[in-house]
């Protein structure tokens, strides 16, 4: 099963429109430009990068060249079963499920861009990646910081992006090294993005989203916000608005993508970004990148392949797997505890490992459950398992906060007890 993702700003590289002037699917970069009343087609060929950073120019040239990669995959006769996107990227996501039409769309993202620019002028900030932290432990250095900062992005497990004022970035990294992120990247941006220091942007765009037309998406959409579906197309007003001042909830978000069935995540656009973030996230699920023409025909053999994969590596032709996935979560907002008795399965929050806490005590992995079994706490609830399977992972790490409705564990259903 296919899953399509779109990059966000930051994705952008100058001429990255070249290699598809004489694809057919170039088509797409005029008609938006004649939509946008601009000729988009130089901005993704001739801008220089200092010209392409800015926020307005950023988010129109990535949506727009995702749109033209969206279009040529969909010539070949692919189509997702569900879709996302990282922060901008997910208006290409609707675009792509049919919620948003091409011109509402990019009258979105231009006004987005235009009101994030105005709002980072008013409001200059940064951004900066830490990695090899938890989250909670992110969120932390935030709080320790006692500052304009906070958690922008939920990357991958061990990569989690903070944004707030120059001042504050950099108090928060000082909290964050001193809990053991273990190094930190500057983001190249002058405004802190999904945070409140963006509330006058969302003022001004919710007065454009009132003034567009949402559809009912034709392929499921995960949104950034809460990293859940929304199927009513009343619905995404309120979650465009909302993300940006929330952090988008990006491993999340895929871990329900993996938890829904995809075997394939492909990326959409200029970069390869979200694809390592599959590989870290999960790493049972294949990732493709198509941002240039000959990509493909790299996602045409992942397709036509007859080869499976799991989460330690292709199974060789010829075999065939009958499993089914399915993913236990939260019943309610709160901070995850694993069952004692499973402690041995915890996931470490770092993106290539899993290791048991080292107590002794508890089941290997490959755990046989029976529905009702409880696997854990969120606050006071107990979390119970709504099926028979083999806990294969966990997909929060003890002492994460979570949101209800958020995968907490994977398991693999046909070996539970009954």
């Amino acid at each position: 099963m296919l899953a399509f993702t779109f990059p966000g700003q930051g994705s952008q590289r100058s001429g990255m429109g070249a290699a598809w002037v004489e694809h057919p699917s170039w088509e797409v970069a005029s008609e938006a430009s004649e939509i946008a009343g601009r000729d988009l087609t130089s901005l993704l060929l001739d801008a220089p990068m200092d010209e392409l950073t800015r926020t307005a120019n950023a988010q129109l040239a990535t949506f727009v060249m995702s749109l033209v990669v969206l279009d040529a995959v969909e010539r070949l006769g692919l189509f997702p079963a569900a879709c996302a996107g990282h922060s901008l990227g997910e208006y290409t996501a609707l675009v792509a499920s049919g919620a948003l039409s091409l011109s509402d769309g990019t009258r979105l993202v231009t006004e987005r861009g235009n009101a994030m620019q105005v709002a980072a002028d008013q409001h200059p900030g940064t951004m900066a990646a830490l990695i090899g932290i938890a989250d909670d432990d992110a969120e932390a250095a935030c709080q320790r910081a006692e500052d304009d900062v906070w958690v922008a992005n939920y990357n991958a497990p061990g990569q989690v992006v903070i944004a707030g004022t120059v001042g504050g970035v950099a108090n928060a990294i000082d909290k964050a090294k001193m809990l053991g992120a273990r190094k930190v990247l500057p983001i190249p941006v002058s405004g802190a993005f999904h945070t409140p220091l963006m509330l006058p942007a969302r003022t001004r765009l919710r007065q454009t989203l009132d003034d567009v037309v949402f559809h009912s998406p034709e392929v499921p959409v995960v949104a950034n916000v809460d990293a859940r579906v929304h199927t009513d197309p009343n619905e995404w007003p309120g979650l465009l608005s909302a993300q940006l001042c929330s952090p988008v909830r990006w491993r999340q978000s895929l871990e329900t993508i993996s938890g829904r069935g995809a075997t394939t995540i492909v990326e959409l656009g200029p970069g390869g970004v979200l694809t390592g973030m599959v590989r870290r996230t999960v790493p049972e699920v294949r990732g493709v990148a198509v941002a240039v023409p000959a990509d493909l025909d790299k996602l045409m053999d992942t397709v036509a392949g007859t080869d499976e994969w799991t989460a330690s590596g292709p199974v060789h032709q010829g075999e065939h797997l009958y499993t089914s996935e399915r993913v236990i979560v939260s019943p309610a907002p709160g901070v995850f505890e694993p069952d004692v008795q499973l402690a041995a399965l915890e996931s470490t929050a770092l993106a290539d490992a899993t290791a048991a806490p080292g107590s002794g005590q508890g089941t290997e992995p490959g755990s046989l459950l029976a529905v009702g079994d409880r696997v854990g706490t969120v606050g006071l609830t107990e979390v119970r398992t709504p099926f028979d399977g083999i806990l294969v992972r966990w997909l929060a790490v003890r002492g994460e906060r979570v949101i209800e409705g958020q995968p907490v564990a994977w398991i693999r259903t046909g070996g539970g007890r009954s």
